[in-house]
């Protein structure tokens, strides 16, 4: 059982940079990467799209890498050196639109998905908050999935954490436990995430760089949440349950708090601005400048309101609102003043459950009509 852990985290040292041969090989195929690629399509597809599992994978066969849908030239060849990382990623992709979609879910934007190749449409086109949001969770989805990959053996480039013992760790507790990876799962999400950004050529100043730098802002917030989160976990050993002796690792927050995190860096993220020299500057003096955990976004977002093509908006036609609530969930405000219809629905829920010896809990099924409403 996880016991209580030291009121604070391993010291992580700055967070590190890849290295290693393969690693300064896939930087240098990176920098050769220069030409503007489209947005069309999105790395988030292999949330979307079945991938093999690495024991099918043939050490530099470049067919499995050049099938995978949404991957920019630089991705790409990660791939190929890293194709057994794919599949986890996949994994992280489909873990933060999951959770995505839960924090999103009593909003007007829910994070819906409206195909298999660009995952979230063109609404991920506007540099807004929901945007960041996406990009954020998104990188953090890879560190998670990849961070526990290593720890579990699935990765033959990465084993368990290997962070330092904490200072404040009893001298009596040991550490060592096989924790979760979390230095390389930052390092890999940081190269392959980044890539397609870093690959990019645009004007100083234009409007295509600051959404170039807003993207990788967004992606180290992300990052650097799964990191921030992280913390020690200990298990004890003894006779009879006695704890005399303990044994410590580093473990991966649950990722619903981490999405609760970003949540609530979303609901604060900072208006920002590109400046002649190419930098990303507020758009108002009065606030303070965004850390790199802070989320950040370059375009006012739409109302998503009404269906639109040109924004990608789905609208909010149809969609479920709470009459007594009177926030983002509640009709006047989901269904943007348009009004709203009623309809009776059947639930089925356990009831009058009861305990019997021994051990099995068994339940009547009850039936309930209750009232719901749908925006007009």
């Amino acid at each position: 059982m996880l016991m209580g852990a030291p009121s604070r985290r391993p010291a992580l040292r700055g967070l590190p940079t890849m290295t290693g041969p393969r690693l300064a090989l896939a930087a240098a195929l990176l920098c050769s990467c220069t030409s503007p690629v489209a947005d069309a399509n999105s790395w988030w597809s292999l949330a979307m799209n079945p991938i093999q599992r690495p024991e099918m994978y043939i050490i530099g066969a470049q067919p499995v890498c050049s099938q995978l849908p949404g991957l920019s030239p630089g991705q790409r060849k990660l791939c190929q050196l890293y194709q057994e990382h794919m599949v986890f990623i996949g994994e992280g992709a489909r873990s933060a639109i999951k959770e995505c979609q839960y924090q999103f879910r009593q909003r007007r934007w829910n994070c819906s998905t409206v195909d298999n190749t660009s995952v979230f449409g063109r609404v991920m086109k506007i540099g807004s908050r929901e945007t960041a949001f996406t990009y954020a969770v998104s990188a953090a989805g890879v560190v998670n999935a990849i961070s526990r990959a290593c720890r579990e053996g699935e990765l033959s480039s990465c084993g368990c954490s290997r962070t330092a013992r904490p200072k404040d760790l009893p001298r009596d507790w040991l550490w060592g436990g096989c924790g979760d990876n979390v230095e390389y799962g930052y390092r890999f999400a940081k190269e392959f995430v980044d890539a397609k950004e870093r690959e990019k050529n645009y004007v100083r100043g234009s409007e295509e760089q600051a959404r170039m730098l807003m993207n990788l802002q967004n992606n180290e917030a992300g990052r650097r949440a799964v990191y921030k989160l992280a913390d020690v976990a200990c298990k004890c050993h003894g006779v009879s349950g006695s704890c005399s002796l303990k044994t410590c690792w580093l473990q991966l927050a649950d990722f619903r708090k981490v999405g609760d995190l970003l949540k609530e860096k979303y609901d604060s993220a900072a208006a920002m601005r590109i400046s002649r020299k190419g930098k990303l500057e507020l758009v108002n003096n009065r606030f303070n400048m965004p850390t790199q955990e802070d989320l950040v976004y370059v375009d006012p977002s739409p109302d998503y309101c009404l269906r639109n093509e040109t924004t990608g908006s789905l609208g909010t036609q149809g969609r479920l609102c709470n009459k007594t609530s009177e926030g983002m969930d509640g009709c006047e405000l989901m269904c943007c003043g348009r009004g709203y219809d009623q309809f009776k629905s059947v639930q089925v829920e356990r009831c009058h459950c009861k305990f019997h010896w021994c051990c099995y809990v068994k339940c009547k099924k009850c039936t309930e009509i209750v009232d719901q409403y749908v925006c007009k």
